[in-house]
């Protein structure tokens, strides 16, 4: 069972914003490095945003960079990605995914270097 949960995800208009959560609810998520990701109907998953577990190193997309924030609350224990100007082009299930330390296999925007998963959280965005 995921110890991951993601919320936040809404309907919104172009050029809204959203602010999505993903929270542990039994690990102590400081030890963890967590990426975001989305998948479309019909798509293959693709990375998002991440950022590792002390919070210093971050690493977007090219389609979020500039638009999209990834931070975390480590006394929170959850991890946010503010998104900004969204497109319908966004419009997915967004999800995030732990690993325990740093991700050691693949590049952080790759879902191969994540164990953890939670359920997703929709985003959809209208024109």
């Amino acid at each position: 069972q995921s110890d991951l949960v993601e919320s936040g995800g809404s309907f919104v208009y172009a050029g809204g914003s959203l602010r999505l959560s993903c929270k542990a609810t039994r690990a102590t998520l400081k030890r963890y490095s967590v990426g975001w990701f989305r998948q479309a109907p019909g798509m293959e998953r693709e990375g998002v945003a991440a950022i590792d577990h002390r919070g210093v190193n971050t690493e977007y997309s090219e389609f979020a960079q500039g638009r999209f924030t990834v931070s975390r609350d480590n006394t929170e224990n959850v991890v946010y990605l503010q998104m900004n100007s969204l497109k319908p082009d966004d419009t997915a299930v967004y999800l995030c995914a732990s690993t325990i330390g740093i991700v050691v296999e693949g590049t952080p925007l790759e879902p191969r270097g994540y164990e953890d998963w939670g359920q997703g959280t929709q985003v959809t965005v209208s024109a």
